[in-house]
């Protein structure tokens, strides 16, 4: 079965289909080496710092909410409570990833694509043709911002599918602009810092469905990596998220019913000149449940470079960091193995 582009994957096989399958074992492209495996023996938790964003809108309580963010952003990882979205939309959201991972094979793979330029497109892996060890994972991603220009190429079917993740697009990206508002403050950086720059970023909708799998302890639904943004806001069916701390141990991270998880990205890390850095993190998996997650990844424009602010750039502290592009991130990511270095790693100057 092809998809579209002028280089189908003729050899694709989504993991929902193993799964309807009934494999019990995984495929031999989808195991890891062994010192990348989970280790399903060491089962610590964490609990991420929470910003209360009831606040940031009223002028005498505004800086309390930033100090909150100041130490939010050090580990670069939080969860927000009081972000301003109904329950009702976060619900119907997954559930309209839910019923279009559902949808018959036949008819997901119109929009399977191994182009990472793509709008829109339906796949498992990052780079299907370069990486090594593909990810337990089904997805579907789209451009949504601005969301009048891209909603038309989003999946027809399920019929409800552009209405209910439409909606919490929208909310979503408004979040978003309240977060970096109070991200870059927080660096002690003008208000509106950015602003323009920000609202003619881009939006991607990563929609991902991690079905239960035979062997969780052989393979990753996604590989430890940093994230190539200003910032990611994740919405999770269950917890399965992980975290690298120092020693390069993983810590998991609970949910807190109705909170979001903030992540800070490559974006933010070269901006600050490394004040925040982009934290590590992995997706594992279950023998029992299947798991939907919603990540909505903003940056700046395609072709918009960013570098260190110059306002936190001096003798002391020179700049850490080449520029980079949203446009740079997926040349790089179509011509390397996204296992053989982080993509941050390419951008750090050597002194």
């Amino acid at each position: 079965m092809e998809g579209k582009g002028d280089n189908p994957l003729k050899s694709f096989t989504s993991t929902m289909s193993l799964t309807k399958f009934g494999v019990s074992q995984v495929p031999r492209h989808y195991v890891l080496p062994p010192s990348q495996c989970p280790n399903p023996t060491l089962d610590l938790t964490t609990i991420l710092p929470i910003a209360d964003l009831s606040s940031l809108h009223d002028p005498s309580l505004r800086s309390i909410t930033l100090n909150q963010m100041h130490s939010a952003c050090k580990p670069t990882f939080f969860q927000v409570t009081n972000h301003g979205i109904p329950p009702s939309v976060m619900k119907d959201a997954l559930v309209a990833a839910t019923e279009f991972f559902n949808l018959p094979i036949e008819e997901k793979m119109l929009l399977l694509s191994d182009d990472v330029h793509d709008p829109e497109r339906y796949g498992t892996s990052i780079n299907h043709r370069n990486d090594k060890v593909h990810r337990w994972r089904d997805f579907i991603k789209h451009y949504s911002h601005p969301i009048s220009n891209w909603i038309h190429l989003w999946a027809s079917n399920p019929p409800s599918y552009k209405d209910k993740m439409g909606n919490y697009a929208r909310a979503v990206q408004m979040l978003q602009k309240e977060l970096m508002e109070a991200v870059l403050e927080s660096l002690g950086l003008e208000r509106g810092y950015l602003q323009e720059e920000l609202e003619e970023g881009s939006q991607v909708m990563a929609i991902n469905c991690y079905p239960a799998c035979p062997e969780p302890d052989l393979v990753l639904g996604i590989p430890p990596h940093s994230d190539y943004d200003t910032l990611t806001i994740l919405l999770q069916s269950c917890p399965a998220l992980q975290i690298m701390v120092p020693n390069d141990n993983w810590l998991s991270v609970p949910a807190i019913d109705g909170a979001l998880v903030v992540q800070l990205g490559n974006q933010v890390e070269v901006m600050s000149n490394g004040y925040y850095k982009s934290v590590v993190h992995q997706l594992t998996l279950s023998t029992e449940n299947k798991q939907h997650s919603i990540a909505s990844i903003h940056s700046l424009a395609l072709n918009k470079k960013i570098g260190p602010a110059e306002e936190l750039v001096d003798e002391q502290q020179p700049a850490s960091y080449k520029e980079f592009s949203f446009g740079d991130f997926l040349d790089y990511m179509s011509s390397n193995n996204t296992a053989d270095i982080k993509f941050i790693d390419s951008l750090k100057k050597t002194m």
